[in-house]
């Protein structure tokens, strides 16, 4: 009997928020009343990922991720800032022991709950190939048996460099595509998937982004979303809106 051939489950397009606790949220996308300790639960059902932000300050013990795991729902996803310890450094190549502390504190307790790593770097780090592809090659492939996806959060317009792109490809990471006037917005397919973060939101927009705005986001997961999984983050800008924004454009990918 012959076997049937594997098939690749279809990619995703997951959309969500930076962190989930935030006041001017209570009352305009948390309902009037909710506990704040059910405002992961709720937030997790009316958006398909979060962006965990604390981790860039802090670690956090196995039992907080475990929490976080239960309080969602099944093909919820969260994508995991790195540790500004990892990143915030003169030489990148030093970072070993910073990069095993943060990935070993409890992220594989998230299970399939857990997404891209997001390795952010100040606007002040420029591009150096050779420290840089040290950086890329401590980064690990996984931690006690769950995978890891890395994303790069660039923001020195020195990283528009082909080298850089090809250090990308050549270790499987994402180049975080940034919709921010001060940060370089580079879209290359680097990675069996995409990670962006929006943050151009604005206060007299109710979704964040006007309409037509977000049919444009729209049609670019879409096409990202071609080349594998895909995860958008409405991040900073008016951060009142970025639910909102998040929501609409849940509405405009969802089939």
């Amino acid at each position: 009997m012959a076997k049937r051939p594997k098939t690749t489950p279809p990619a995703r397009i997951l959309i969500g928020i930076g962190g989930w606790t935030y006041e001017p949220w209570r009352g305009v996308f948390y309902p009037k009343g909710l506990s704040q300790k059910k405002e992961l639960e709720f937030a997790s059902r009316a958006l398909t990922s979060i962006e965990i932000n604390g981790t860039y300050y802090s670690t956090f013990k196995p039992a907080s991720w475990a929490k976080w795991r239960d309080e969602t729902p099944d093909g919820f996803v969260f994508a995991v800032k790195a540790s500004r310890y990892c990143t915030n450094r003169r030489e990148l190549a030093g970072a070993g022991e910073s990069i095993e502390r943060f990935v070993t504190q409890g992220l594989s307790v998230l299970g399939d709950r857990l997404g891209p790593i997001n390795w952010q770097f100040m606007a002040t780090k420029k591009f150096d190939p050779i420290d840089f592809e040290a950086f890329l090659k401590l980064l690990p492939r996984e931690v006690d048996g769950v995978a890891l996806r890395h994303a790069l959060e660039v923001r020195s317009p020195t990283f528009r460099d082909e080298r850089f792109y090809d250090l990308a490809r050549k270790y499987g990471a994402a180049i975080v595509f940034a919709d921010d006037e001060d940060f370089p917005e580079i879209d290359e397919p680097t990675a069996d998937f995409t990670y962006a973060r929006l943050m151009r939101t604005k206060p007299s927009v109710k979704t964040g982004y006007k309409p037509a705005e977000l049919d444009g986001w729209a049609k670019k997961a879409r096409a990202w979303a071609k080349r594998g999984d895909t995860f958008i983050y409405f991040i900073s800008g008016a951060k009142e809106r970025d639910p909102a924004a998040a929501q609409a454009l849940i509405e405009r990918v969802t089939d």
